[in-house]
Parts: C-alpha cells; sequence; structure tokens
C-alpha cells in the first residue's frame, strides 16, 4: 500500500506521517519528498534554501529529479516487496505548490510525474486542513517557500481543494486543527481499514 500525506506549510504531515508509520510497524518504509536518497537530500538543501531564487519551472524540474531518485531507490522497491510506504509529500505537493499555486498547471504536473515518469500512483492520499493564519502561528522549519508568507499558502490550499475534487477515490480530508492523538487515531483506524477492504 501505497500512503501519501499533503498539505499546506505546517499542517503536521511530518509528525503525522512518522506516527503511522511507526504504528505500522517493520513493514512500513517512511520516506519524505524532497529527499530520502543522497542525491534527493542535496536537491532538497538546494530547493528550499531561502538564499536561492528559481523560477517555477526550475523548482519543478528539482523536484521532480529528486522524486526520480526516490521512486527508483526506494519506493518502487518496497512496494514490489509488499511493503507499505508512507510519505511525506509526493506528486501532488508539487503540483499544488508549482502547479497551482505557481501557476504552472496541475494537470500539466500530474501529466509529467505520472504519465511522463511512471511515477506510482498512491493508493491513499491524506490531505491534513489547517487555515493558514492558523499554520503561521504553529512551530517549524522557515525555508524558501514559508518566508513568501500567508498568500502562498492560501493559493496551496485552494490547489489542494481542487487536488481532493480531482481525486476523490483516494483522498481523505482529516481537520489537523485536533490535538496529535486524536488525528493519529482516526489515521490508524482509517489505514486499517483501507487495508481490509472495507472502505466505500
Amino acid at each position: 500500500m501505497f500512503i501519501t500525506f499533503e498539505g499546506i506549510d505546517r499542517s503536521g504531515k511530518t509528525t503525522q506521517a512518522r506516527l503511522l508509520a511507526e504504528a505500522l510497524g517493520d513493514e512500513a518504509v517512511l520516506v519524505r519528498e524532497p529527499g530520502g536518497t543522497p542525491a534527493a537530500e542535496r536537491i532538497r538543501e538546494l530547493v528550499k534554501d531561502p538564499a536561492v531564487e528559481m523560477t517555477p519551472l526550475a523548482e519543478t524540474l528539482l523536484f521532480e529529479s529528486a522524486r526520480a531518485e526516490l521512486v527508483s531507490a526506494v519506493i518502487r522497491p518496497a512496494l514490489k516487496a509488499g511493503r507499505t510506504v508512507v510519505c511525506d509529500r509526493y506528486v501532488d505537493s508539487t503540483a499544488a505548490y508549482q502547479g497551482g499555486a505557481r501557476g504552472l498547471g496541475i494537470e500539466t504536473i500530474e501529466q509529467l510525474s505520472y504519465e511522463f515518469a511512471g511515477d506510482p500512483v498512491p493508493d491513499l492520499t491524506i490531505l491534513l486542513e489547517l487555515n493558514p493564519g492558523a499554520a503561521a502561528g504553529r512551530p517549524g522549519e522557515t525555508d524558501r517557500f514559508e518566508q513568501e508568507g500567508e498568500s502562498l499558502q492560501r493559493a496551496v490550499a485552494a490547489a489542494y481543494e481542487a487536488l481532493a475534487e480531482r481525486h476523490p477515490d483516494r483522498y481523505v480530508r482529516i481537520d489537523a486543527r485536533r490535538p496529535v492523538d486524536e488525528v493519529h487515531r482516526e489515521l490508524v483506524a482509517l489505514v486499517r481499514e483501507r487495508r481490509s477492504g472495507t472502505h466505500g
């Protein structure tokens, strides 16, 4: 099973992805985007550096490059071995940030990732929903994207709305305003239900 976490910055994706992977035990593989391989981690440092300016297309191609490494080296082999992959951000993040908020087009990003690159499509995408104003008050690292402020996060949130409507079969919206443990319990129950084949 391939599970991805999406949402605006500071919505709790990294925490919830880690907790879910821990709850699933040794069969789970936890990865993050961009990152997960030596090359992808170097790309992460570059693309998040507040001192670096780049065009939306350059951002997109860097994210796609990092993803190509992660899919080839970690995600695809793990799925082939029957393990559950839990990914903190994936194609939908690029679709939301560069496709929606930056104006390159959600469909364009999906075509690049799924049709051209052949990246695996998630079985379940968890969208942690949180108001950008509330998210800004949470602790976390400040990177190049967060420095752009609430206006970018609102544009990203709108793009995620479009993505959730575009992919209702794999998207599940979760209220991320609640305590961490409450959200975690709901997610564990959700994943167990999906894996048992009783959803829908």
